[in-house]
């Protein structure tokens, strides 16, 4: 399996646009240690021309141009094949607009995620009215059944309901249900090699830390480094694990669950601009790296 990761950023990316936070700031002065990072997303592939998407950013052209393996070949096509969304949120589904000239798309997502969709957010029935109808909708099951996608024939996949949180704009915020959010698992069907991604994580339940066990990679919610981050630099009056995402550093925290894995390689992504792990030169990332816990970036090639 290949994977590309197209975006390592939490929402508004690395630098955002209104935001002067020490990264952001530091990144807009030339500072080497800090990246350029567009919102998250990752691509997968088994033979390297045919890709299936997670989410679609709203940096999705950009991302696309900075990987020539997406580009065209004949004078109209795409390289994706199929969309995968593993929630609702704007820095995961806005982009899908901005492909609409590839339209019709094959989309895999839960019915809960699809309807909010095509109603609180109609991203799906506004692309109904571009050639080919739109999408294709698959549903994802939460009860543990797995699915194929045809692109990738060698390989399975299952979502892996998550405790997390609605989109801002969903009625059902601070209320979820159990399709809103969820993880993916791919799998070899011939070695049982696993990726486990899952880069919304609010709630460390068993169930999840066992799947992260038995996984080869594992590209995980790497949003925060303290809980009350978003509160101490002035952002926002609420915590990470308001927001569905649990910290990284703390009693309970993320570096605490990931120290018990010895089996998989364990990758951070949707890192939010504020992370202080972000700037190479901080105690917190060399924290990380004596964790043996990676970040990813985009541009990041991954093989299993």
């Amino acid at each position: 399996m290949k994977i590309e990761i197209l975006g390592s950023s939490a929402g508004g990316g690395l630098p955002q646009f209104n935001c002067n936070c020490d990264n952001c700031k530091g990144y807009r002065a030339g500072k080497p240690s800090i990246r350029r990072r567009t919102q998250s997303s990752i691509t997968i592939s088994e033979d390297g021309e045919n890709w299936v998407l997670f989410n679609t950013s709203p940096d999705i052209l950009e991302q696309i141009h900075n990987s020539p393996f997406l580009h065209p070949q004949q004078r109209r096509e795409t390289k994706i094949k199929a969309i995968v969304f593993i929630d609702a949120q704007i820095d995961h589904t806005t982009g899908l607009l901005m492909l609409r000239e590839g339209c019709p798309h094959e989309v895999y997502c839960t019915k809960e995620v699809h309807e909010e969709l095509n109603t609180s957010f109609p991203l799906f029935s506004m692309l109904e009215h571009w050639d080919g109808g739109g999408t294709h909708y698959h549903e994802v099951a939460t009860d543990g059944t797995s699915f194929e996608i045809p692109v990738m024939p060698n390989y399975s996949f299952k979502a892996v309901p998550l405790i997390s949180n609605a989109p801002p704009y969903s009625k059902y915020r601070d209320k979820p249900r159990a399709g809103d959010n969820i993880g993916m698992v791919v799998i070899n069907k011939q070695t049982g090699k696993r990726l486990f991604y899952l880069p919304g994580l609010g709630v460390l339940q068993q169930a999840i830390i066992d799947e992260m066990r038995i996984a080869d990679v594992l590209l995980v919610d790497g949003t925060l480094w303290t809980n009350d981050e978003m509160i101490q630099n002035g952002f926002s009056s609420k915590l990470g694990t308001d927001m569905g995402h649990v910290p990284l550093s703390g009693e309970g925290g993320l570096i605490e669950t990931l120290d018990t894995l010895e089996k998989p390689r364990k990758i951070l992504i949707h890192i939010n601009n504020t992370n202080p792990i972000l700037d190479e030169t901080t105690q917190e990332y060399r924290e990380l790296i004596r964790h043996n816990i990676e970040i990813s970036y985009d541009g990041m090639h991954i093989e299993i």
